[in-house]
């Protein structure tokens, strides 16, 4: 009897955690998305937006750099904030005031009021990633993380793919400011849906972790090994005088350089490069995002499966492939749009596979509570890659046009092979250690 007891007990267990697991990760994809809706709509419109506001590639430049910085240094005080309590209504308010701002955004009309407005913007964007990273690792353990956090991070490139074809009809049919206005009220239903849509840890739900759950012993091993300690501690032993986290920091420096400025500066250059029109060239960047989608699960995938949740083997080697991608696409023929199409797409499935490994991996290598901490504190690293790709990159471009640009790219891409290295000639398949 007590063993049949056991038995329904474990069942009953395993029931609420595969209900949860789908429950969060849906409010989850579908929270993100919206963000990036909200996030990367400026980009979409901005051709159209530079022709009726006068705005040059300095201006451009400054307001995607004070964005960034902002949104940054956002991730790293909200993601120490929600690590230390939790709130479930976090990630939904920061949705809901995302949207407000972008329609804010649509009445501004002077330089300053169009950077005091996209900076705060930004600072709110931050409020969406702690929930996320916190939830992932919490639900989903170490021998699986990668495929799940792949699925999560389909949200970035669900978003992505639809967002360019959707504001450049509207920018089209109705003007730039309606392709803000309509992310921005989009946002703010479904900030206020996930003000009920989001729950806390498997522990606030009477379940068991999820290491005792599905019995993985590296999970069980960084769970053992992270004791309690106050958040502050957590950041000063186990993030900032972490080689590893310093290591995946400085990659992340260019590999959101890279993605940012195809994403940020590829309307133009599809534009003034290749003469393609707004919906056109949108239409392209479109596979961009749908690589990235593909390369994102075969990365978590691939860690999972071929280097048992490994994660620097991976990203070394789409590293490699992001190299030749961006080359093919600085040398590609003006008048061959397949080539054009193909090389998009590659690029985008080599650097979201590496974006999306370097935050799982930083939450494999540090303290069990600290997961929204230490990708707070990678987003300093990633959006300062950003905020290069904004001003000081249009600077680049000003007086070396779009070939300087590819150059930085690619130079980029081999440098942050050059970084992984040392994890690969390092025993990094032990997690983290407590101090």
């Amino acid at each position: 009897m007590e063993a049949l007891m056991q038995s329904i007990s474990h069942e009953q267990i395993s029931q609420n955690y595969r209900y949860w697991r789908s429950h969060l990760l849906m409010s989850m994809i579908i929270g993100y998305a919206a963000f990036y809706l909200t996030r990367k709509s400026l980009n979409v419109v901005m051709p159209a937006m530079q022709i009726e506001l006068e705005l040059d590639k300095n201006d451009i430049g400054w307001i995607a750099s004070l964005f960034y910085l902002a949104y940054g240094s956002s991730k790293f005080f909200s993601g120490i904030f929600h690590d230390n309590t939790g709130y479930r209504w976090f990630m939904g308010l920061g949705l809901f005031m995302t949207g407000v701002l972008n329609i804010i955004f649509t009445f501004c009309s002077s330089l300053s009021a169009l950077l005091f407005v996209w900076t705060l913007n930004g600072f709110f964007q931050g409020w969406g990633w702690p929930t996320c990273a916190r939830l992932l690792t919490y639900w989903y353990s170490r021998n699986e993380r990668g495929f799940w956090w792949g699925c999560w991070n389909m949200s970035i490139n669900i978003s992505g793919i639809f967002l360019p074809l959707l504001s450049a009809l509207l920018a089209t049919h109705y003007g730039w400011r309606a392709a803000l206005l309509v992310p921005g009220m989009i946002s703010i239903m479904i900030g206020i849906w996930l003000f009920r849509k989001i729950r806390g840890i498997p522990q606030e739900h009477g379940l068991p972790s999820v290491g005792h759950w599905r019995q993985d012993a590296m999970e069980l091993r960084q769970e053992q090994l992270s004791p309690p300690m106050p958040i502050i501690q957590i950041l000063q032993k186990t993030i900032l005088f972490n080689r590893t986290i310093w290591l995946l920091g400085f990659s992340y420096i260019l590999v959101y350089f890279i993605r940012i400025a195809i994403n940020d500066w590829g309307s133009l250059w599809l534009s003034e490069k290749h003469g393609a029109n707004l919906l056109s060239a949108n239409a392209t960047l479109s596979l961009f995002e749908l690589g990235g989608l593909l390369g994102a699960l075969c990365a978590g995938w691939g860690s999972d499966l071929l280097f048992r949740s490994q994660r620097a083997p991976v990203i070394l080697l789409f590293s490699l492939g992001l190299f030749f991608s961006v080359t093919a696409l600085w040398l590609v023929p003006i008048n061959n749009c397949t080539l054009l199409d193909a090389c998009i797409f590659s690029v985008g499935f080599f650097v979201f596979g590496p974006q999306m490994l370097i935050g799982l991996a930083a939450t494999e290598y540090c303290h069990k509570k600290a997961a929204g901490t230490v990708t707070g504190y990678l987003g300093l690293y990633a959006y300062f890659g950003a905020a290069i790709a904004g001003w000081p990159l249009s600077q680049v471009i000003e007086h070396y046009y779009w070939t300087g640009m590819f150059a930085l790219l690619t130079l980029a891409a081999v440098i942050m092979g050059l970084l992984l290295m040392p994890m690969l000639m390092a025993d990094i398949s032990k997690p983290y250690k407590a101090h």
